[in-house]
């Protein structure tokens, strides 16, 4: 006798292809034209498509850390935000979860995404191709008004061919501006501009109740500072006011090294007060025989070229290894999308697409040196691949967002690692418990972590933990906006 779930999986498959005219409770899977559709919940009308292809399920199975699968079972690409809309109502109607997955990458058949251990994904549920919502709608010289599915790096185009340019990036420009927008958006510019999220003004989002509204600080400030880095809890932002201000036309860079941790990290909290440059980075590397550690300062001055920058002035009273430094200057535009190069030579090599497990952690300024000993002791070349570590200085007074969660004292490091492992590295596995240790200790020590790395064996407790005294908002905002937990499963805050 032929086995019935072979048979329910082949006719699945048959019928994927069909257009998706509802959903069975009964079944547990959708229902397709042509099939019965007695005790079937129609699926609303939609401008874009509800796919159940094998191909697009795939495809958002996984994200960028390609550690972590959950295949949903549908993908919503929606034609307008009323899809989104009428699909969130559809999901709370029928039991089902849903969340926004920003896919974005430097080409058409990239994956790149804030979400590196299955944050984004939506196991069982509907995913939304935040690739539908992707117009530029306005941009003036102070804000943009784009949808959530605009990357930074088309954003940034738009903005540069009118002179202007978003305040603060993250290193790589080809993530959707509504993902940063659920998980902080931290750069080298966090200092003078704060993270990307401190300069969002205003946003449309879609509740977990399918209430689509907009919120900023003056109306609905509850909702608009629950969106902003609390991590897809409360709605699917569909829209976002961006600020602008303007973009220089070149960009002088110094890189300058040190072979001494303490004096590595006095240098950029030196540099960081002052306000000496317009963004800045700190990278621990390997030494060229990968017997110890060396530091390097990456920093950059916007100017145009009349006014060079006056070196002297910036670097004075610095105790970097001052024959080493190197001096470069780029067009604004080659400096911003530095990484491309990067991104290019990981796919060239196969790495891009290979497990990625990654940590950021948001270190006190008060405990770095102990932090960075214990991790940078414990760290091999062969921990990293061809990825690299960061650990920047950065002051806080500049973040206002509320859940977006930071060590109370005025300086703090980003701590990141951002492993890139060698194709078929059996060693995945022992990273990630590494990255475990890493975050005890650092939390032992008043760090915090951002939402997008991947730290195995999180508990609504070390979240508890990690909110703090902001849990309570988070679960108030929840039950206010997502009552039935409807919205992005894969953050797993509640359990």
């Amino acid at each position: 006798m032929p086995n019935p779930t072979s048979r329910r999986t082949i006719l699945r498959q048959i019928t994927a292809g069909a257009a998706v005219v509802g959903w069975s409770a009964a079944s547990g899977s959708w229902a397709h034209a042509g099939a019965d559709t007695a005790g079937v919940a129609a699926l609303p009308r939609l401008d874009g498509t509800l796919t159940t292809t094998p191909a697009v399920l795939a495809r958002f199975s996984q994200d960028f850390g390609d550690l972590v699968t959950g295949a949903p079972r549908a993908v919503l690409r929606p034609g307008s935000v009323g899809d989104v809309v009428a699909m969130v109502r559809f999901a709370r109607g029928n039991g089902l979860k849903i969340a926004m997955n920003g896919q974005g990458g430097g080409s058409a058949d990239a994956l790149e995404s804030c979400s590196s251990y299955g944050q984004a994904l939506v196991p069982g549920g509907i995913s939304i191709d935040a690739k539908g919502l992707s117009t530029i709608h306005s941009v003036g010289a102070n804000s943009a008004w784009v949808d959530a599915g605009v990357t930074w790096a088309q954003l940034i185009d738009a903005a540069l061919a009118q002179g202007a340019m978003p305040p603060a990036h993250t290193g790589y420009q080809h993530l959707s501006i509504g993902g940063t927008a659920s998980v902080g958006g931290i750069g080298p510019q966090t200092s003078k501009y704060g993270l990307q999220i401190d300069t969002i003004s205003e946003i449309e989002i879609v509740t977990g109740q399918g209430q689509l509204v907009r919120a900023s600080a003056g109306e609905r400030p509850d909702l608009f500072n629950a969106a902003l880095g609390g991590g897809g809890q409360v709605g699917i932002i569909t829209k976002v006011r961006v600020g602008l201000v303007p973009a220089p036309t070149r960009v002088a860079t110094v890189s300058l090294y040190y072979g001494d941790l303490e004096i590595f990290l006095s240098d950029q909290e030196k540099l960081m007060r002052d306000g000496r440059f317009d963004a800045q980075t700190g990278i621990p590397v390997r030494d060229a025989a990968d017997t110890a550690w060396q530091y390097r300062i990456d920093a950059a001055s916007y100017h145009d070229s009349s006014h060079p920058p006056d070196w002297d002035a910036l670097l004075a009273g610095l105790r970097d290894d001052r024959g080493s430094a190197q001096f470069d200057d780029f067009p604004v535009r080659d400096w911003v999308f530095r990484l491309d190069a990067f991104e290019a030579a990981m796919k060239e090599g196969g790495f891009w697409n290979q497990p990625k497990p990654w940590l950021s952690l948001l270190v006190p300024g008060s405990k770095v040196t102990e932090f960075a000993r214990a991790v940078l002791a414990e760290i091999t070349s062969a921990d990293l691949g061809v990825g690299f570590a960061l650990l920047t200085a950065f002051g806080t007074a500049k973040l206002s967002r509320p859940l977006y969660k930071v060590p109370n004292e005025p300086v703090a490091y980003l701590f990141d690692l951002l492993r890139m492992p060698f194709p078929d590295d059996p060693g995945v596995a022992g990273m990630l418990a590494q990255n475990r240790r890493f975050f005890d200790l650092a939390v032992s020590l008043g760090a915090k972590r951002y939402l997008i790395g991947a730290v195995p064996g999180m508990t609504t407790q070390d979240w508890r933990a990690h909110f703090g005294a902001d849990w309570d908002r988070l679960v108030e905002a929840k039950r206010r906006y997502d009552p039935d937990h409807v919205l992005t499963p894969g953050q797993g805050f509640f359990g």
